[in-house]
């Protein structure tokens, strides 16, 4: 199945309306879009939490690493740089760190506050390579645009 943006952010605008807590909208956020593709075999936050820091925040899916300094990954980059990461082949990505072995392909993406202050990214891995491209980029932006810079 593949997901269905415009009801996805919806559904997403709908359970968060009102919530303004950054860990509650970040849980319901990744399960509902863990739960909106098949290609998503893991989808979580990494917050920040010191500077230079992501640790893990709600996901969905196997464990995902517990530190991550912005100077590593692809988590690391969307980070340090604020860009999204549209990442076709994690092996080909200089400084991927395997968090799991299974993924192949990565989209994270940096997520801001109203104040304009990076609170983390949105990580979503897939067990196919290729898996992403620019439309789910630019909508996943829009939808954590309307949810955390409110």
């Amino acid at each position: 199945m593949r997901v269905d943006y415009p009801t996805l952010a919806q559904t997403i605008a709908a359970l968060t309306a009102g919530e303004d807590d950054a860990v509650a909208l970040m849980a319901t956020v990744a399960c509902e879009v863990h739960h909106s593709d098949d290609r998503f075999d893991w989808t979580g936050f990494y917050r920040v939490t010191a500077p230079g820091i992501l640790k893990i925040g709600p996901y969905q899916g196997g464990h995902g690493c517990l530190v991550i300094p912005f100077t590593r990954g692809v988590c690391g980059a969307a980070a340090r740089t604020r860009t999204v990461q549209l990442v076709p082949d994690v092996d080909a990505f200089a400084g991927h760190i395997a968090c799991a072995s299974s993924t192949r392909s990565e989209l994270v993406l940096p997520v801001l506050n109203a104040a304009g202050a990076l609170i983390g990214v949105f990580d979503i891995d897939s067990n196919q390579p290729d898996a992403f491209d620019q439309r789910d980029a630019d909508a996943m932006a829009a939808m954590l645009k309307a949810v955390f810079e409110k």
